[in-house]
């Protein structure tokens, strides 16, 4: 397996562990080419910080299942996380920090990014 096609397994493994913690607005951002950090965003919004907590530490699983290490970062106020797995950036939000920050319009130049649910 190539190191893309690895990359979209592990991809598609984070959204439907994203998805499975019932997460609301994913939106999967290819970035390839505007940041030197990362190849993909997902972001995604949970209604509670308890929520938040869950899916970041589903993420964190599948990351361990690939043998990356994942360090959930924003533990403490709870309101933004964000995990990183390399070519992979996780961000969670309750909803009304995803509005404050509108991380969808700042990459808006990326032409490559889609909402996975119909509330995106």
């Amino acid at each position: 397996m190539s190191k893309s096609e690895g990359l979209q397994v592990m991809l598609d493994a984070v959204l439907a562990a994203v998805e499975d913690k019932k997460a609301t607005d994913v939106v999967r951002m290819d970035v390839r080419g505007q940041c030197a950090f990362a190849d993909y965003f997902v972001l995604a919004t949970g209604r509670t910080n308890r929520q938040l907590k869950a899916i970041a530490q589903a993420v964190s699983a599948v990351a361990h299942e690939y043998g990356l290490p994942a360090k959930i970062e924003g533990t403490e106020a709870m309101e933004w996380l964000l995990v990183d797995l390399g070519d992979i950036v996780v961000h969670l939000f309750l909803p009304e920090v995803r509005e404050s920050f509108q991380l969808e319009r700042l990459w808006a130049r990326s032409e490559n990014h889609e909402a996975l649910d119909e509330s995106a």
